[in-house]
Formats: C-alpha cells, structure tokens, sequence
C-alpha cells in the first residue's frame, strides 16, 4: 500500500475518565492507532454531566451532551484542526437530542471525511431512530460494524452498499495464554472455582439467572464462587441508586449462597480487569436482550482466553458459534447451572476451549485492529473526490438562528415545597398573591418537555414533583373538578376553579401521563386523568375544550386505545366545530365573536383532533382558523403582534395593539408547529419563528421580553414600554416556547434531507478489514 496521507486523526465520542464501554475503547482505540501509524490523535468527547471530566492532555474539545450548538462549534473545530479524518464512535444514549439528533449537527459540519462505528445496528428502529441512522450512515464516509450480522443488517434494512462498510471486529489487550490458578491467589480465590461477569450492572444484564444457579452448581462444584465485577451503570445510579445491586444480594442471602457470591463495585481499570479475567474459569454473559450487537466484556474474555458461557444475544451467538464457547437460552438458571457445572468439572474440554479462542483471539488484539482502522481512514481519506475548501462561512439564512439557553434560575426561584407562585414583582416572587393551579399545570408541563430534551436533573425533578403535588390537592373529587387559587399561607380561595384551569390542568396530567418517562409520575398523572375528564364536557367555554384536547391528546400517545378518552375527543371536537359554524363567515372566519387571548389554542386543538382521529372538517377549520389568526397578529412591518388584551379584537372593530401578553406568543408557536406537522407547509415554520422572535426583540417596541440575567420573561409589552415584572405565566410561555422551539428544530433535522458524502471505493485489500471468526 502506497504511503499514507492520514497523518491527524479526530475521535469523538466518550473517553475516560468517565465511566462507560465507549470510553473504554474510544481510549484503547485512539491509542493503538496512534502506535500503528504514528498518528497525531485528538479526542472530543460528549460530557453528560455539568462541567465535564478531568480529561488528559490529548482531549482538546469538549461536547455539552443536550447542547446542539456544540456539536455545531465542535465541527469548527475540527474543521479548522488540520484534521485528516474524524473517527466517530456512535451508540444510542451517547449523543443529545430525540435518537441522538444532536450529532447530526457535528456531521452536517464537517469538511473532513468521517468513519462511524457503529456499536449497535438496530434492525427494528422505531421512526426516530431509523431517520437519525439513515441519516448518520448517509453522512459517514465509511461505516465500521463488529459483527456479520450488522453487516448484514446495514445492507438489508438500511440499504448500504457493502463496499462501504468495514468489519473490524472489536479490540482485546495482548496478554499472555496463563493458567487461572496463577492469577487466583491475589483475589483470594485460590483453590476456587471462579465464574466471572464483568460490566457496568444494570438490570438488562441478567445477573439474577446466575445467582439463582447457584444452589444447582454448588451441588456438583461446591468451590465455586461467582464474581460480580463492576459498578452500578452511572445514568442507573443517579435515577435509581443501588436498587438492583441490592435487590441482588438480598437474593443471593435468601437462597443460601451469599458466602458464593462476591460484588466488586468498582470501575477496575485495564490492567486489574485483565488479572480478574485471568484469575475466572468460566467467564459468563447472561444478558436477557438478544439484541445486543456487540459486547466489548465477552471479546475481551473470549480473546484472552477464557471458555465462555452466554445466553444468545447476537454478538455472543456469532462468536461462540461451532463450539467456539456455550450458549444457554435466556433466562433459564436450568440451563445456565448444567452448562456452568458441565463445563467445571470437564477440564480437558474447558482448557481446549480456553486455548481455541486464545488462538483466535491473536487477531483481535489492538495492534491488529489499528492496523484495519487505519486502512479504513485511508481508504476513507482517498475516496474523497475533492479538497475541502479552507474556509466555510455561512450567512444567517444558511444556518438555524441561534437559541438562547434553557435557564430555569428564575423558574426554580419562583417555586417552593407547595408549587410555583403566580406573580412577581420584578423578578422577585410575590408571595402576597399566592399560587395557582394554572401556572402549577403549565410548569408541570414544561418540566415534562425537559426531561424528553434531556435537561433532567435532581433539581427540576424536585420541582416538578411540587407541581405535580399541587395538581393532586387542587383536586376535588366531591366535585370531580380542580381549585385554582391558594393564598401564601396555603389555604384555598375557592372551591371551584375557573374553566380553563379545568382543561389546563388536563393538558398537564396528559402530558405527564403521554411523555414523562417516570413511572411514578405516569400513574399518578393516568389516574387523576381518567377521573378529571368527565367534567370538562359540563363546561361552556371554548377554550376548556380545546386545552383538553390538547391533553387529550397527549394521553393518546401512550394509551391510544382507551375507548371514553377518543369518545370525549370526539365530543369536544364536535363542539368546537358546531361553533364555528354557528359563528364563522366569509370574513371573519373564528369560533366567536371576539378574539380574546390564547386564541391559538382554539384552532391548535381542532389540528390535533382532526389530525390524529382522521376527522377532516376538524383539520381544516383547524388550519383555516389559525391562517385568519396569522394574518391579524401581523403588523405592517411583518412583525408577530399578538393581539392586546386591552379590548381584544372584536368583530368589525379595530384590533388592541396592547397590551401584548407572552402567552399569545407560546400558543401561536404552538399551534403553528402542528400546523406544520400537518402539511408540511413552510409557511406555519415562518410563522413559529415570528412569534419567538417576539420574545427576542422583534416586537413593535424592539426590545427582549425575555431577561437573559435572570431567565426570566417580562409580563408583557405595553404602549411605550415593557412591564418588568417577571411572573410566573409569561415565564412559563417563554421557556415553553423555547423547548418546542428546540424541538422543532431538532424534528427538522431528523426529517431534513441528506446529500451523501462521495461513494468509498474498495480498499486495495478489502478482506483484510474484515475479520471473520473461523474454525
């Protein structure tokens, strides 16, 4: 092969010190090509927690995991590095946004030529997922996979063409062949017969069938003990603690085998996790999903020489295949004791497996994976058809306009153990005028979109369990509907609330009940639904209907066949649209007589209904509705002017330009969204955009609304002046508006279409990239 021109090479994705496969070998990789070639070698790294890691001299940039604008400033940089060719390491979870859009961004960016692994091939994505690979693949130079049957799945499932993929199979230390009873003593485990499973423990892992193997395996081999080595996975540990680990061992206690089993919750680093392998006779991967496409702790196990035992996933079914190892069907502790036991007390075949997959293992340590990496890269780096331009500057119409930062300093400081108070003055909560069941609904709602675009933390979960716990008091069931206001010294000012808390307060519980992945949460919000519904048919007011359709809705997501949910649909979209055709006319195409406020939402709900239960009067009275809405909040300068709440905008009459109210903003944006969901029209894009930009300065007075110091939103503009107040309510609308704005642009990019990089032509040894386990 002639000399290389791969001389500087980028790799993104995890890296130590955090605690994750993908770090492990993003680490191991980087350095066995930097070995091989005498590569300068790079690392930008995705940090999932605040402030990052303490990471080593060569990780030059660093990835906010949710931050979508740095993937975009990580592309710059590498960009403007010199570098040759950018290894990315992709696995679902590592990167932000819904499927882990956010990469995306990076990729689109770009100007080198980029060689993706992929860790896991899905064959049955969901629309997300599938859109989010597609478009990776397009975009990848050349494709790595570990396994044939990831091979195999890209070319079927994701029609890549089969010159464009390398099968690198994934890389082990070099580590002499040794007798388990050399390593043994330094664990004090001498004399023992050793099962080992190692990995970050989460409860896919299958641990409990192996403990519940245990009684049976004692009775043929009554040394044996099993060794549990690794930590609690970090995302488990946050969300659940030591739930499962314990759960573990209270059940090693109750069958009588706890002097049997040992727990090591540690992250062991290379050299200790080696010796631990050396010391194990049976090493065993008793994962419950099969899916798994590859496992970075069974090749390191298999490759140093240890007989393996593991239920079928698809990594360990096409390794261990013709004898290479045993495979035990999942979850059956039956079969896992016989194939442990059989094994233990059959030494001569244990050994000659051991040394059979030590042989093949040879090929799988890093120096000769590096090798086939750094084929690929140069092979990669040729295929490109031309020299990428120094420099790439973009105008503003060429690129997203950027978003201000999610803060919810102001939110968090407007919110105590009861809720979120209504008003303040200035930017400091008003405690004389109390809470509110409306803006507790409204917070709990966006505490919901948060948690999907991955802004979740201990802080905003303790503030949405606030709401959320308001929202249960404010209810009565004596008369099956919510209170809306509390004074500061938590006694309620009602006993009925207003109609519009009633469908407000249903748009939080189906949100919660639709979205929120916190199974707490889904219950609770599930059965406080189901039993709030029913009254909101009893209501006169238009816009009670429709925030309950949008709740409605949103319950649908998860409990699509429940029969009184679509039938109060139903019911509510038919009085929505019995109104309107009493109502409208040619020229004033509306559900009353007078557009008022949250007018969005009117025609927002019947998008939704008609959109999802296939009912096309709804739909285009929904859109029709809202296009009338548009015209009237535009100004001559083509400026959002939401319509002011002092007069309103009555027919025949002129419309008040103020006050202007933040929650005019966040419907329009709402409703404009779905709209475009509908139809695609980029005329509703437009329109989102005018109405955030609102927000922003692009308002009839040209000042912000929102406070970046404070994260705050001001109540509203008035005639010559902004009111500084920062309440609850335009708060809310802001951030509101800002998450969906966010996902907005996070859905665009998934469904955006994609030019694919030049077509990677064969490697002048195209077998030697593929490494295939044989006999």
């Amino acid at each position: 092969m002639a000399e290389s021109d791969v001389h500087k090479v980028a790799f993104v994705g995890d890296y130590p010190p955090r605690k994750c496969g993908i770090a492990t070998f993003t680490h191991d990789l980087s350095t066995a090509v930097a070995k091989h070639a005498s590569n300068e070698c790079l690392i930008v790294p995705v940090d999932d927690i605040d402030g990052g890691y303490d990471y080593p001299p060569e990780v030059r940039f660093q990835i906010v995991q949710q931050d979508r604008d740095s993937y975009r400033r990580a592309a710059d940089f590498l960009n403007f590095s010199s570098v040759d060719v950018v290894s990315l390491q992709h696995e679902f979870g590592i990167f932000g946004g819904p499927g882990g859009v956010h990469i995306l961004s990076l990729l689109r960016e770009l100007r080198v030529p980029v060689v993706t692994t992929l860790h896991t091939v899905l064959p049955n994505p969901d629309k997300t997922l599938r859109r989010v690979m597609e478009q990776l693949v397009q975009l990848s130079t050349r494709l790595v996979v570990m396994t044939e049957r990831s091979r195999a799945t890209l070319r079927e499932v994701y029609q890549v063409a089969d010159e464009k993929i390398d099968l690198i199979v994934h890389g082990i230390p070099d580590r002499p062949f040794a007798d388990p009873n050399f390593y043994k003593d330094q664990f004090d485990l001498a004399g023992k017969q050793v099962g080992l499973t190692f990995g970050l423990l989460s409860p896919n892992k299958g641990i409990e069938v192996v403990i519940k193997a245990i009684p049976e395996i004692l009775r043929s081999a009554p040394n044996f003990v099993y060794v549990v080595l690794g930590a609690t996975h970090p995302s488990l540990l946050r969300n659940d603690g030591e739930t499962y680990r314990i759960g573990l061992e209270r059940m090693a206690k109750e069958l009588g085998v706890q002097k049997h089993v040992v727990f090591y919750n540690r992250f062991v680093e290379l050299e200790e996790l080696t010796n631990f392998i050396g010391a194990a006779d049976v090493y065993i991967t008793p994962y419950l999903n099969e899916a798994q496409a590859v496992s970075g702790t069974l090749a390191y196990s298999f490759g140093c020489g240890q007989a393996v035992i593991s239920t079928p996933y698809w990594h360990a079914e096409e390794l261990l295949a013709d004898g290479r190892g045993v495979l035990v069907p999942f979850g059956d502790s039956r079969a896992m004791a016989k194939a442990t036991t059989d094994l233990l007390c059959d030494e001569p075949r244990r050994h000659a497996m051991r040394k059979r997959a030590y042989l093949l293992g040879r090929e799988m340590v890093w120096s000769h994976v590096a090798g086939l990496y750094s084929a690929s890269f140069q092979n990669a780096r040729r295929s490109q058809a031309t020299s990428p331009k120094p420099l790439a500057i973009k105008t503003l119409d060429e690129q997203p306009l950027e978003h201000p930062k999610i803060r919810l300093d102001h939110v968090l400081r407007m919110t105590d153990s009861t809720g979120i108070f209504q008003h303040a003055t200035y930017s400091l909560p008003n405690f004389q005028e109390g809470y509110c069941t409306d803006d507790n609904a409204r917070a709990l709602i966006l505490t919901v979109l948060l948690e999907e675009l991955g802004h979740d933390s201990v802080g905003l979960h303790q503030a949405a369990s606030s709401y959320a716990a308001f929202l249960n008091h404010a209810y009565d069931p004596a008369i099956g509907r919510f209170r809306n206001f509390m004074s500061f010294d938590r006694k309620w000012l009602e006993r009925d609330g207003s109609d519009d808390s009633q469908g407000r307060t249903l748009w939080a519980l189906g949100t919660c009940a639709g979205r929120s992945q916190r199974r707490s949460f889904q219950s609770w919000a599930v059965q406080l639904f189901q039993q709030a519904l029913p009254a909101c048919a009893q209501t006169s007011s238009p816009r009670t209907w429709a925030l309950a359709l949008i709740g409605i809705h949103e319950y649908l997501r998860r409990f699509s066949g429940d029969r009184l949910a679509s039938q109060m649909r139903d019911k509510l979209t038919d009085k929505l649209i019995d109104l309107y055709d009493r109502t409208a006319t040619d020229d004033w195409p509306w559900f009353e007589e007078v557009a008022s406020y949250a007018n969005a939402k009117l025609p927002h709900a019947l998008i939704l209904s008609g959109r999802w239960s296939g009912n096309e009067k709804a739909l285009t009275i929904g859109l029709t509705s809202l296009r009338w809405l548009a015209v009237k909040q535009l100004s001559p300068e083509g400026r959002f002017r939401p319509i002011g709440c002092n007069g309103f905008c009555r027919r025949g009459e002129p419309i008040a330009a103020y006050d202007q109210q933040p929650i005019e903003a966040n419907a329009m944006i709402s409703a404009s969204i779905e709209a475009h969901n509908a139809g695609g029209d980029p005329f509703w894009l437009n329109q989102a955009h005018l109405a955030f930009d609102w927000f922003l300065c692009r308002n009839d007075l040209g000042q912000p609304l929102y406070d970046s110091g404070t994260g705050g939103c001001h109540d509203g503009l008035q005639e010559g002046r902004v009111n500084e107040n920062q309440g609850a309510e335009s708060t809310l609308a802001f951030l509101l508006s800002l998450a969906e704005m966010e996902q907005l642009e996070s859905s665009l990019l998934i469904a955006a279409p994609t030019k694919s990089p030049p077509a990677a032509s064969a490697p002048e040894n195209h077998q030697a990239l593929r490494l295939v386990h044989a006999d």
